[in-house]
């Protein structure tokens, strides 16, 4: 039972990397890796983030100036339309998923209703 399971799991990774919702979060990911530029502010939000986090830990105010250095890195990263586009698509992705997810709780709440088990 649970090979044929998995091999309708397997079938469906198989459609769903099919969707033009995937294919297009594909093609996001791929012209964000390659563009350099944004990959620098990536790194730098990241860096800024991280001494941002590692002061509130240590229970300390950010200085202003880390603050708004963190602001304008975010604001800068968030105007990309790459970066937009890598959004958009990882958002529509996701309602992919939680459809499919949906249809797959329907199916287990009418499997857990029928009198047929299978064996493991």
């Amino acid at each position: 039972m649970h090979d044929a399971m998995m091999d309708k799991a397997q079938e469906l990774g198989r459609l769903i990397g099919q969707t033009g919702e995937y294919r297009t979060l594909e093609r996001a990911r791929e012209s964000v890796t390659g563009d350099r530029e944004l990959n620098a502010m990536i790194e730098s939000l990241s860096q800024l983030e991280a001494e941002l986090a590692g002061a509130m830990q240590r229970g300390e105010e950010p200085s202003r100036q880390s603050a708004e250095a963190y602001e304008n890195a975010l604001m800068r990263v968030q105007a990309n339309s790459q970066y937009q586009s890598l959004v958009a698509a990882q958002s529509n992705f996701d309602k992919l998923l939680g459809r499919v997810n949906d249809q797959i709780g329907k199916g287990m709440e009418a499997g857990s209703r029928s009198r047929i088990i299978l064996p493991d």
